[in-house]
């Protein structure tokens, strides 16, 4: 039997030592799953799936390939789905986060190592996307992403619920005794009450609406709720340029260039998205050697107007910017500020699409004009300074701007532990005008970086009135949540960083028009410190958990693995 080419089925036999038997071997146990020789001759499509029971945002999955499937047969091709990793965001302990890498590896290698000439990337939750952009961008197939969708709001009690933003608030009522028990009880079955990602412009939603710009998902797919009927026309969509992109291939490496990145950072800030969104991207584009600057990041915020009015910042959620023009909406806005020479996945250049897209109507109550935004400046900034040398980031957006300002004395604490411990005791030594410092929550930290920056208020200060204080810390911070909080300190604490060094009584001053965050210590003190401190952590002995404490850079890298980026 002579070897065919190298696509579809004959794509990167297994080694027995004699290519033609390896592909009569294959093609032997594929017709055990019932597949004619016809089909077998086409061109591959991988669908890779990242649903589990452990995953309550993909459980329309099933649904929404199918639909994927059905786009790759009516174009020519045949669809074979297979598992990889799921990242449940809150059902993983420690987090999600340490996971991510873990994923992206396990996305990278499957693509590579089975036969597919293309891949479609069905994913939707936190950490799942990322890893599948980071996986894609290694093994450098053709790949369209496919989004899960958000949720739709819930009508409760005359008003309108989603997750996670109103779980927080109402959260924070609850601490602070405005709901009871029965209440918050009530409130948590009316949260999150249909398949999808967050309602809100969180996590997810940032990472949708970022995958469109970056121009690795379908125009227009970013927003579609989840529920809705086209979610799954975008899953058919999504088959059949999988398809297309077989017979012309465009790969990741050459639609994830410095200037889509740059777009993708503009799209981010625009639209008040995720703080965790930057580490992500970061991640992204570090598997094509792009780097993302914090100094260019604040030249970028500052020239990028805030354009989305979405929650956690503003008042809509997902569903309603869809319904307004979605992220087409958005990119129309910005067009003076963007790189229209970019391609996707389409192969169409941003330019040509958003031609395309010339006089399509929007919700001016839902998606501002570049001429009127809601706010001036971008809805992240990064901060430097003593206390974070290589930086930190603050979601101005989300936050009281009168806060941004002001030196504070720090009430710390050294661990995620210590925080559960002591946050709500009456006795804790704490004013509204402190500042929360919490160690120890970084990626080496043992904990892996959860979203614990949004430190709770103290109960005593909840129950006073007080709503926002300022809280510095080296972990994440949800998509969905808000406050004056900065995050993502490096270098960590539990890597000896500044942060690591701070006490109980000392003075910080922050100031978001310098973009400066100080520990306002004289030298020798600071080294007197740093001579006594010892790493918190002991390393773990095997498995993931030592790769990972192994390996994982800092959050201005991303968080990747430092063998796993690009040089």
């Amino acid at each position: 039997m002579a070897q065919e080419k190298s696509q579809g089925l004959s794509k990167g036999l297994t080694n027995y030592g004699d290519p033609a038997f390896s592909l009569y071997l294959r093609r032997s146990f594929a017709k055990s799953m019932g597949y004619s020789a016809e089909m077998l001759a086409r061109p591959v499509v991988g669908i890779a799936d990242s649903r589990s029971g452990f995953n309550n945002c993909h459980r329309h999955f099933p649904e929404l390939i199918e639909a994927v499937k059905r786009g790759v047969i009516a174009a020519g091709g045949l669809p074979i789905e297979f598992p990889t990793t799921s990242l449940g965001e809150v059902f993983l302990s420690p987090t999600s986060m340490m996971f991510r890498n873990l994923m992206a590896m396990d996305v990278e290698e499957m693509v590579r190592a089975q036969p597919m000439d293309a891949v479609v990337l069905v994913g939707g939750c936190d950490k799942t996307v990322p890893a599948q952009l980071m996986g894609a961008a290694s093994a450098d197939v053709p790949a369209v992403q496919l989004l899960a969708g958000p949720m739709m709001p819930t009508s409760y009690r005359g008003e309108r619920l989603g997750a996670c933003t109103d779980c927080r608030r109402f959260w924070a009522m609850y601490r602070a005794g405005k709901v009871d028990a029965q209440g918050i009880a009530d409130v948590e079955g009316n949260l999150a009450t249909t398949a999808g990602t967050c309602a809100v412009m969180g996590t997810a939603s940032t990472m949708a609406a970022l995958a469109e710009a970056l121009g690795m998902a379908l125009p227009g797919s970013a927003a579609i709720p989840a529920v809705h009927a086209d979610r799954l026309r975008a899953g058919e969509a999504s088959g059949r340029r999988a398809v297309e992109l077989v017979k012309n291939p465009i790969r990741p490496s050459q639609i994830i260039t410095q200037r889509s990145v740059e777009n993708a950072v503009r799209v981010l800030l625009a639209i008040g998205g995720s703080t965790n969104a930057i580490i992500h991207l970061t991640a992204i584009a570090g598997r094509v050697g792009v780097k993302i600057d914090l100094n260019r990041l604040n030249e970028v915020s500052d020239s990028t107007p805030v354009l989305v009015d979405l929650k956690p910042t503003g008042q809509f959620y997902m569903s309603d910017l869809y319904a307004a023009g979605g992220v087409g909406a958005v990119l129309r806005e910005l067009k003076p500020l963007l790189h229209l020479e970019c391609m996707s996945v389409t192969g169409e250049t941003l330019g040509q699409r958003l031609a395309h897209e010339e006089g399509a109507w929007v919700d001016r109550a839902v998606v501002r004009p570049l001429s009127d935004p809601l706010a001036k400046e971008g809805g992240l900034v990064a901060l430097f300074g003593s206390l974070a040398p290589n930086g930190a980031i603050l979601k101005r957006s989300a936050a009281d701007a009168n806060l941004f300002e002001r030196e504070g004395r720090a009430v710390v604490f050294n661990s995620l532990d210590d925080l559960a411990a002591r946050v709500d005791d009456p006795a804790l030594d704490i004013t509204a005008d402190d500042f929360m410092v919490l160690q120890n929550a970084g990626p080496k930290s043992g904990y892996a970086m959860p979203e614990a920056g949004y430190l709770p208020i103290p109960q005593k200060l909840a129950r006073a009135g007080v709503k926002d204080m300022v809280r510095i810390s080296d972990a994440r911070m949800s998509g969905t949540a808000y406050g004056t909080i900065v995050l993502h300190v490096s270098p960590e604490a539990a890597a000896g960083g500044p942060l690591a060094l701070v006490r109980n009584g000392d003075r910080i001053r922050l100031s978001v028009k310098q973009r400066k965050i100080d520990l306002l210590l004289p030298e020798n003190e600071l080294s007197k410190r740093k001579a006594a401190w010892k790493p918190p952590v002991t390393p773990p002995a095997r498995g993931y958990a030592k790769l990972y404490m192994d390996h994982v850079l800092q959050a201005e890298h991303g968080c990747d693995f430092d063998f796993l980026r690009k040089a």
